[in-house]
């Protein structure tokens, strides 16, 4: 075994290969603009080697570096005058912080929300007279809700030991929605719309007091001051979709947009019609909903997948695209790239196909990425998603085409629990969670060998997060199926991860596991990674974050002491920072140190008996 810590040096190579140049190639977010300041704008970039948040004055052209962390800022949002950047403050990734306020144009950081200690985000509204609805998440008060207004202190009009938090704020300034499960069900949340006062002004819950299966979420009131529609999606027709809610009469609008897939929105600024985001089969595509004619109309894009997009008050659309095989641009339907970084370009990638498998749940939608040159069976790295709640897409990732060009094949595979495929697959995974992922990823590699593809001597076992949580459970429970695991910010040992892990994320197992370790215990044994460690047989790499308030280090050691009391072959890497890293070296760091793992360990285990 080995341990290593985040002081791990490597020498540069003379010269540098196409996977580095692809984390190392400046990038930049979508931008986001100030709604009574569309010229002044807000986004994030790796240009400094950290993600960071940067102010742009798009009249000027003027950009302007906002934040400068160690371990970086993402989290950042404009005053709607666009006078002010709020950005929230951390520690080194732990997620437990306060909001910051600076200048536009530059000047001193200043705490946004005096009076309001330390706590996870839950939330985030900006007025325009300067008010603010911050949503906040302690595990000793649970999820509150506090107005901030200029020159007052905080005022709390919501609390509640379930989580919730801030949807969006009222033009006019006088309605706040929130989202909230004190149902008891996180996967699935209620709305309600209060006034400033706290008072209540009209609920909606498509769970029926949690007795139903049907979430809800805030997309945004309307812009136009007084107006009292509420755009939000729901789950009525077994997927994602929006309707319109007038939170003053009740009345609710769905829009039937007739659709595939999941489906998203967002206003136009003048409030007479919807951009409408659309996600089916790990592709999207951008529409134009008119209120009043209820037509949809297709706004072209690439085929590939939108990660972001928003309509302009010029009446274009931004949107940042990528496929698999194309880096990521933020374009504009008036035919020009909106904000191309300087410097080095990121190498394209291999384009991605389909892979649909018959499985125990249903059909699995498996993403298949192969090297450009050399006949298969290839060495095989299966790169497993986080969430669950998330999917796999047709869109630019450094880290697997990093496998692809050292000769290996990708497959990443949309198990059940995975979003883009309808409510019921999403929600299928309750009470037998991480089981019933890997059936689906068994299912997979199955087909992945006798298609030819894979190697069956070869086969690695990768994610991170939900996916480092696959990883292991897998390694113990198919331990003969897989030669080497790697696995990033892991949950390792499921009780002990509920103690320590943020309160929201409490409430999210005890969802997904219908109740806490001491009620369901024998639930909590079978989707742990740890009941079956002695069973790994395969060589394990761990990278954990020692911040890390989602999957916390201290049950991680516990894995990791059980894998050194047996001799095991393992690695274990930790690095300062949170659920992950922000800091571009960092990340290439990790990237090589798994990909050197894997080469020392492929042929060792190829020879093992069973594979």
């Amino acid at each position: 075994m080995t341990e290593k810590t985040g002081s791990t040096a490597h020498d540069m190579p003379l010269a540098m290969p196409d996977w580095e140049k692809r984390f190392r190639a400046p990038r930049v977010s979508l931008p986001e603009w100030a709604e009574e300041a569309p010229d002044r704008a807000l986004f994030v970039s790796n240009a400094t080697g950290t993600y960071e948040l940067y102010a742009w004055d798009r009249a000027t052209g003027a950009q302007r570096q906002v934040t400068d962390r160690p371990n970086g800022t993402t989290d950042g949002v404009l005053t709607p005058d666009g006078e002010s950047v709020w950005w929230f403050s951390d520690t080194d990734g732990d997620e437990f912080g306060v909001w910051m306020r600076q200048p536009f144009t530059g000047g001193e950081d200043e705490p946004a929300a005096p009076g309001l200690q330390p706590s996870y985000p839950a939330g985030l509204a900006l007025g325009r007279d300067g008010t603010a609805v911050v949503g906040r998440s302690t595990d000793e008060d649970g999820s509150t809700v506090h107005v901030v207004r200029p020159g007052a202190g905080p005022v709390e009009i919501y609390r509640h030991r379930e989580s919730a938090g801030v949807g969006d704020l009222s033009r006019d300034g006088t309605l706040i929605a929130i989202e909230h499960t004190e149902h008891g069900d996180a996967m699935h949340s209620a709305l309600r719309v209060l006034r400033l006062d706290g008072s209540a002004v009209a609920d909606l819950d498509d769970t029926r007091g949690g007795e139903a299966g049907l979430g809800l979420a805030v997309l945004g009131f309307a812009p136009v001051a007084g107006d009292t529609r509420l755009l939000v999606r729901h789950q009525r027709r077994g997927r994602w979709e929006p309707m319109v809610w007038d939170v003053a009469s009740g009345e609710e609008t769905e829009l039937g947009i007739e659709l595939p897939g999941d489906v998203s929105a967002e206003w136009c600024p003048d409030g007479s019609a919807l951009l409408v985001a659309h996600s089916f089969e790990a592709r999207s595509e951008l529409w134009r909903y008119d209120l009043a004619s209820r037509q949809l109309v297709a706004v072209p894009t690439p085929a590939g997948t939108v990660s972001g997009a928003t309509a302009r008050p010029d009446g274009s659309v931004e949107y940042l695209w990528s496929s698999a095989a194309e880096p990521p641009v933020v374009r504009s339907t008036f035919g020009r790239v909106v904000l191309d970084p300087p410097g080095m370009k990121a190498p394209a990638s291999v384009p991605v196909e389909d892979a649909w498998v018959e499985g125990p749940g249903g059909r699995i939608h498996a993403l298949v990425q192969r090297p450009a040159s050399g006949e298969g069976p290839f060495p095989t790295v299966f790169e497993i998603h986080g969430g669950p709640t998330w999917h796999d897409s047709d869109a630019f990732a450094a880290g697997p085409a990093a496998w692809v060009d050292h000769g290996y094949a990708v497959v990443r595979v949309n198990y059940r629990g995975s979003t883009g495929y309808g409510r019921e697959w999403t929600d299928a995974l309750k009470h037998r969670i991480g089981l019933i992922e890997l059936e689906d990823i068994a299912a997979v590699r199955e087909w992945a060998v006798s298609s030819g593809l894979a190697d069956p001597s070869k086969l690695v076992l990768a994610g991170g997060s939900w996916g480092g949580y696959l990883t292991l459970l897998g390694l113990g429970t198919q331990p003969d199926a897989w030669a080497v695991g790697l696995a990033a910010v892991p949950v390792a040992d499921y009780v002990t991860a509920y103690h320590d892990e943020m309160e929201a994320l409490k409430a999210m197992d005890r969802t997904l596991l219908g109740g806490t370790p001491e009620e369901v215990p024998e639930r909590f044994e079978a989707s742990s990674p740890l009941t079956y460690v002695d069973a790994v047989r395969a060589p394990v790499y761990i990278s954990a974050g020692v911040n890390d308030p989602r999957c916390p280090i201290r049950q991680v050691e516990n894995y990791v002491d059980r894998l050194e009391a047996r001799g095991a072959a393992y690695e274990v890497y930790r690095y300062d920072a949170g659920h992950g890293s922000l800091v571009v070296e960092e990340r290439i760091k990790q990237v090589r140190l798994e990909i050197d793992f894997a080469a020392r360990y492929l042929e060792a285990a190829a020879s093992r008996p069973g594979m």
